[in-house]
């Protein structure tokens, strides 16, 4: 996604929450974000995970919420709501899901700073022959990839 429909607030606890149905509810203005009509624009923040911050540290945690109507429906953009009903289903269950990474960098020249294997100040081919490509003309940097794996 584009990321403008993910926001932030700050919340003070008086003590240590370590369990995401601990935490209040909470709320913000939807028309602000364009996330409600200006008439009605409360929008429920509804705790679901908690990580440990690692920007702030220490004793501070970061909480991922859905988002709701003061009805109890999900806002638009609360996709989670709609994933939720389809990961419970029994059969999705049952499945055991595969998950992968996909790690992407640049890895530049150092003394011209473009980039490895590109022709210096142009640019190569479109990405057919280089999109998971393997061999000395496709692959520039393989050891250093090879050493992150």
């Amino acid at each position: 996604g584009s990321g403008l429909d993910v926001r932030s607030k700050s919340r003070t606890l008086s003590t240590p929450v370590y369990d995401p149905r601990k935490l209040p509810k909470w709320n913000y203005d939807g028309s602000s974000t364009g996330q409600a009509p200006g008439e009605d624009s409360e929008v429920i923040l509804c705790p679901r995970a908690l990580f440990r911050d690692p920007f702030r540290r220490g004793k501070n945690i970061l909480v991922i919420c859905d988002a709701y109507s003061p009805n109890g429906e999900p806002i638009p953009t609360n996709k989670r709501a709609e994933a939720e009903k389809i990961f419970t289903q029994k059969k999705v269950v049952e499945e055991e899901p595969w998950y992968g990474l996909e790690q992407e960098y640049t890895l530049l020249q150092k003394d011209v700073r473009w980039p490895l294997g590109f022709p210096v100040g142009g640019y190569p081919g479109p990405q057919g022959p280089y999109y998971c490509g393997v061999g000395t003309e496709k692959a520039y940097g393989r050891d250093i990839v090879n050493a992150h794996y």
